[in-house]
């Protein structure tokens, strides 16, 4: 007799019985999107060399500038003993390359002069305002005015604040002034390079599966916008003073840990997140767009000649929510 099969009722305990309203939650399977790449952009630029590697690359420039110079003096003394025409063509020719040098060098001093005046500039606007210093601030304000005076876009608001500049008995007032005429529109034009830059960042690391591919953007696009940054308030800043304000924000963004997380990223973290649900490299172009913009913003305070005082200093998230309308509006 063959014995019966079917289902089997395995009766629980009340207290065991599992329902969806007390079961355990999902494991998210999706980790939260890094900033892996900002982050080793950051590290890699901040980073300050020691005192053995200053040396060794120290002591190689003098030793290769020695060993150049002392080559083409020998080459170009061999070619004249052979033949004076080549000889002196190629003197001539290294006299040009020579004197292209100097003016090269010539420029950089100057971007150097610029970016002096500017640090010296937030220095004494920030001293003014401390002590309510109307005098400091007059000179603040005088100093700002000749720094852009060649600046044919801020010709009307110059026009405005040396109408105005009279009314004001106080600091902040004055120096309010002086930035609502003077900076607005160049920190118009700083925030455009924030949200270009940001958005270009986010695109490539979301849409470019290249391995490093989002490094080497996140690298050239922030050292694009940071050059363009200290053009826009100070003009033509130049190969090496491109460099040493690169390294100034990116040092502070470093030593403050503000290049990981920050108090007005934490919305735009929070979208990475959600972001990384659906696709991993989207949450990581989200991230990475927002440090971008971090970047920027650390970039215009450095570059800025005024501290933000009547202007509202941009907001990362808010950056970001312009620069990314439009790419992942679909999977929010």
């Amino acid at each position: 007799m063959t014995e019966k099969r079917g289902p089997v009722l395995i009766e629980l305990d009340e207290a065991q019985t599992v329902n969806p309203s007390t079961a355990e939650p999902v494991p998210e399977l999706a980790p939260l999107a890094r900033p892996a790449a900002m982050e080793r952009v950051a590290v890699l630029v901040a980073r300050k060399p020691s005192a053995l590697v200053r040396w060794f690359w120290r002591l190689f420039g003098l030793l290769f500038t020695f060993i150049l110079t002392l080559t083409a003096y020998d080459a170009i003394a061999g070619l004249i003993a052979r033949n004076q025409v080549l000889g002196f063509v190629a003197l001539g020719l290294t006299g040009a390359f020579l004197v292209v040098l100097a003016v090269i060098a010539l420029k950089e001093l100057s971007a150097f002069a610029r970016l002096r005046r500017i640090d010296t500039l937030q220095k004494s606007a920030t001293e003014a305002i401390s002590h309510g210093d109307l005098k400091a601030a007059r000179g603040v304000a005088d100093r700002l005015s000749a720094l852009y005076s060649h600046r044919d876009e801020l010709s009307w608001g110059k026009e405005r604040f040396k109408e105005r500049e009279g009314e004001i008995f106080d600091a902040d007032g004055l120096l309010g002034l002086a930035e609502t005429e003077l900076l607005a529109p160049l920190d118009a034009a700083a925030r455009r390079e924030v949200e270009a830059a940001a958005r270009q960042v986010a695109t490539v690391t979301a849409l470019v599966p290249l391995a490093l591919a989002d490094v080497f953007t996140a690298l050239t696009a922030n050292l694009r916008m940071i050059r363009r940054i200290a053009e826009i308030y100070g003009g033509r800043s130049g190969t090496l003073g491109s460099w040493r304000v690169t390294k100034s924000v990116l040092t502070h963004l470093v030593a403050t840990g503000a290049v990981a997380v920050g108090d007005d990223l934490i919305g735009t973290m929070a979208g990475g997140g959600v972001m990384a649900k659906v696709s991993r490299r989207f949450g990581e172009g989200v991230v990475n767009g927002a440090l971008t913009a971090r970047v920027g913003v650390a970039a215009i305070e450095v570059c800025r000649p005024l501290p933000f005082m009547k202007a509202k200093k941009p907001s990362v998230s808010g950056t970001v929510k312009r620069a990314l309308t439009g790419l992942f509006d679909k999977g929010e």
